[in-house]
């Protein structure tokens, strides 16, 4: 199938088979997708948390608000987060990248407020999603992005230090049963020429 095929035919899954579970290797290829995602100057600043386990997931279920449903009968769950301890990444810029990264990051991102840097981390971790969604699409995974989530209870039952929770992805099976199948309501998209300029 090409690309724009798996694009028209990818949609947010509301509801999922709880019974069909994704193969280990199908979840090792999608942990490999998630390390060769892009960012700017390589900066990496990620943790991708992926779980399994029922009592995990039910206990990331309670944090989600109207999402728990989605993420009990999903295969899995796939939590993004953000490094948020600096002085932790500047050693990894300093220790990892190239010199020309690491003369970017002195010149342009050390000095600035700590926010404004984490601002800049967290789009790093937003380019992965889309990277992730398009490859689960690809090996016709369905998944559900959530940001509809209590960042703070994720990073306890999760124990994840260092980073910031910022969202996560069910991925799974989709039941027949969902409602919101393109197949059945098709695609609510704005027209090209609104949202696309061509410079001839």
């Amino acid at each position: 199938m090409d690309f724009r095929s798996i694009a028209e035919n990818r949609y947010t899954t509301k509801k999922f088979d709880a019974t069909k579970r994704i193969s280990q290797k199908q979840i090792e290829d999608l942990k490999q997708i998630l390390k060769l995602s892009p960012s700017s100057i390589n900066s990496q600043p990620w943790l991708f948390t992926f779980v399994s386990n029922k009592e995990t997931k039910d206990a990331l279920a309670d944090a989600s608000f109207f999402n728990a449903p989605k993420i009990k009968d999903a295969s899995h769950l796939v939590v993004f987060s953000v490094q948020e301890n600096l002085e932790e990444f500047e050693r990894h810029v300093e220790g990892n990248l190239p010199q020309g990264s690491v003369n970017f990051y002195r010149q342009f991102i050390k000095e600035q407020p700590k926010e404004k840097t984490i601002t800049w981390l967290t789009h790093q971790v937003y380019i992965t999603l889309g990277f992730f969604l398009a490859a689960c699409a690809s090996m016709e995974i369905d998944s559900t992005p959530m940001e509809g989530i209590e960042p703070e209870k994720y990073k306890d039952i999760l124990k994840i230090k260092d980073h910031k929770v910022l969202f996560s992805v069910a991925i799974g099976y989709r039941d027949n049963e969902d409602s919101n199948q393109p197949s059945l309501i098709g695609k609510s998209r704005l027209p090209v020429d609104t949202i696309i300029q061509s410079i001839d």
